[in-house]
């Protein structure tokens, strides 16, 4: 019985194929020149928020339509196939990791005047966390905001912040207390406030076609209105959310790796070497065959840290170890499919070239692979795990 069957009702089947058609229309025929121009259209917010796309586990009150983390990773399967993963990353960005702290822990006050418009794709987000010297480490940053009567005065800097070009918010990691995590909240920046700076645009080998920027506050003053959830919580708001982001690039993974295996049997049916099509000689017939395995046994890891997550909201790590098994085998894949198309994968008119370096990002992104097995390796050992 396939995975489909097992995880997936009609109503999911329905969604995906929305997606798909999405995908196909509205993304594919524009990836060549999103991925030359290193952005993609801003309007593709708007259409992915008619659809219903950019709100799918929030709150209906506020435009989104209430469903559960299933429905993010057929979003994520589907996005891909649009051919240039840096839109799937811009539209992620925005509707997964930057709302879910406005949803989850902001007033109802910052849901109205943010989460609403960012659902219909009107309000663009991005989550501002990683800092030049700061990376993993995100206990450590040292963007400041001190509060001054009914405002928080902003210094600091932000790196690789997906949509931070064009971001109408940037929803903001920084220092409001001491050191450490418990000195950590997160604040919502209109990106209008007088200080706030975008500096720039970063070329990346992969996820081009989404716009990834330095951001830069000096005395940016903003209403302490903003601050979301508890003062100094800031953290524990952070690492809960890295859950649905990881689940995120695992679910890309393995939509980037059934691309992968696609063009790997495409390829090796209609390539003759030696008298001979490549998915005829045993060699390749045997190395698919682990390919195959791979992929499906990253998808199933995904598909159980998805339901743990449905099921108790905490999955951080069954989380991780799909987000780690899943990124590095894409990496493994794009290796073997390149591989196979020989002299014909450098050429940029494959997709294996351009997924060949999409691949090549997905273990940094939302935590690097030592930091998912130091996690896994934590909950196991110190808390008792299995």
């Amino acid at each position: 019985m396939s995975a489909e069957n097992v995880y997936f009702n009609e109503e999911h089947k329905l969604f995906r194929k929305t997606v798909r058609s999405f995908a196909e229309h509205e993304i594919k025929p524009h990836a060549e020149e999103w991925e030359r121009a290193g952005i993609f259209s801003k309007e593709l917010f708007l259409k992915a928020g008619k659809l219903g796309l950019l709100g799918v586990r929030y709150d209906e009150k506020y435009g989104g339509t209430g469903l559960d983390y299933w429905y993010t990773v057929i979003l994520c399967e589907e996005l891909v196939r649009g051919m240039t993963l840096g839109a799937a990353v811009g539209l992620l960005a925005h509707g997964e990791f930057a709302t879910s702290a406005v949803h989850d822990e902001g007033s109802d006050e910052l849901r109205r005047e943010i989460l609403a418009g960012a659902i219909r794709g009107e309000i663009i987000l991005a989550l501002g966390i990683t800092e030049p010297g700061f990376g993993s480490n995100v206990a450590g940053l040292q963007t400041t905001a001190k509060k001054e009567k009914d405002d928080y005065v902003i210094n600091g800097s932000k790196t690789f912040i997906t949509n931070g070009t064009r971001a109408d918010y940037v929803i903001l990691a920084a220092r409001t207390g001491g050191p450490g995590a418990g000195g950590i909240s997160l604040i919502a920046v209109p990106t209008d406030t007088k200080g706030f700076s975008v500096g720039r645009k970063l070329e990346k080998i992969a996820s081009r076609s989404s716009d990834t920027a330095e951001l830069f506050f000096q005395d940016c003053r903003v209403p302490t209105r903003y601050l979301i959830g508890e003062e100094n919580k800031g953290f524990s708001y952070i690492v809960k959310h890295f859950q649905g982001e990881r689940l995120v690039l695992a679910s890309f993974s393995n939509a980037l790796m059934q691309l992968m295996v696609e063009e790997a049997l495409k390829y090796g049916r209609e390539r003759e070497v030696f008298g001979k099509f490549i998915l005829q000689h045993q060699v390749w017939r045997h190395r698919l065959a682990d390919l195959l395995t791979w992929v499906e046994a990253s998808r199933q890891l995904t598909y159980h840290a998805c339901h743990c997550l449905n099921l108790t909201g905490q999955a951080s790590r069954e989380v991780s170890m799909a987000k780690l098994l899943a990124t590095e085998t894409a990496k493994k894949i794009a290796s073997e499919v390149f591989q196979l198309h020989g002299g014909y994968a450098v050429i940029e008119e494959y997709p294996i070239c351009r997924l060949y370096r999409e691949a090549a990002g997905l273990t940094i992104g939302a935590g690097t692979s030592e930091i998912m097995r130091e996690i896994i390796a934590a909950e196991t050992i110190e808390k008792g795990g299995k």
